[in-house]
């Protein structure tokens, strides 16, 4: 809990350095009883009030079954903060954890198979995929930029549990329920199967489509500059167009954005039914 600076208005009482203290959550616990603000606890304590903000909610006591008893008690808020630090300090003081962590997250793994296989070897000093995220977002997982090999190769975390929210981008008539038997079942010749093949970020934004027809399971792929939607369409239109209409009568997408296009291909490619 590291205060990222004084207010614009006004200097702090000297800027502290240190993680907040059990003095300093008695201290805050009392001022919150007595309906102090956040920026003017922030002002007594000499914090920035977003480290404040930080604390209350980080720290505060929450009970489903009986919601009466939620709120910030210092002591609680105390044992919870150490309890944090005592997990993620693992990675700190065990150097032979710490380096074994960092060597599987180089070579490709993900901090959830990290903390699985640590289960499963009944490891003695064993640590939660949480607590591998929050070091290799730490300053010290920064410094060896650690981020660039996690899954999503991101240098600052998104929050958990948060989704990009997009709008429809296919019709609920263009579903693979609706996908007729004889094309399920691989009994009619011309039906294909498409999908990207992506590959590690390091390695450019180039991919590949992969066409595979469903009974004969004769395969095509294309090459990708990038995944803009347009181009990769516009190459499996060129791709499909010299097949007879009886080689091509459908195609089943997955609903990556990559295929959001696909009207345009259904335009220019018109003896062919899309469906996804």
């Amino acid at each position: 809990m590291i205060p990222m600076g004084c207010h614009s208005q006004g200097s702090c009482h000297g800027t502290h350095l240190l993680p907040i203290d059990l003095d300093e959550r008695r201290k805050i616990a009392g001022w919150r009883t007595a309906g102090l603000s956040v920026e003017v606890i922030a002002e007594k304590l000499g914090r920035h009030r977003s480290t404040i903000f930080r604390e209350i909610k980080r720290n505060t006591f929450v009970d489903k079954v009986v919601p009466d008893l939620n709120g910030y008690y210092c002591i609680t808020a105390h044992d919870m903060a150490c309890e944090r630090r005592a997990k993620l300090r693992k990675l700190v003081r065990f150097s032979t954890v710490r380096q074994s962590v960092i060597d599987r997250i180089i070579h490709g793994w993900s901090p959830q198979q990290i903390a699985g296989r640590m289960r499963l070897e009944r490891h003695p000093i064993s640590v939660s995929h949480e607590t591998i995220y929050k070091f290799a977002y730490s300053a010290d997982g920064h410094a060896i930029k650690l981020w660039r090999h996690l899954p999503e190769h991101r240098a600052r975390r998104r929050p958990r549990h948060a989704r990009r929210k997009y709008g429809q981008r296919f019709s609920s008539d263009l579903n693979i329920l609706r996908r007729p038997d004889i094309v399920a079942d691989r009994k009619q010749f011309g039906h294909w199967e498409c999908d990207l093949i992506q590959f590690r970020k390091k390695f450019g934004k180039a991919n590949v489509t992969s066409l595979v027809e469903r009974v004969s399971r004769f395969a095509i792929f294309l090459r990708n500059n990038d995944r803009q939607s347009r181009p990769v369409m516009n190459g499996l239109v060129q791709a499909l167009q010299a097949l007879p209409h009886l080689a091509r009568r459908s195609i089943t997408f997955d609903r990556g954005t990559e295929f959001t296009d696909w009207a345009l291909s259904a335009s220019q490619h018109r003896h062919t039914d899309l469906v996804l």
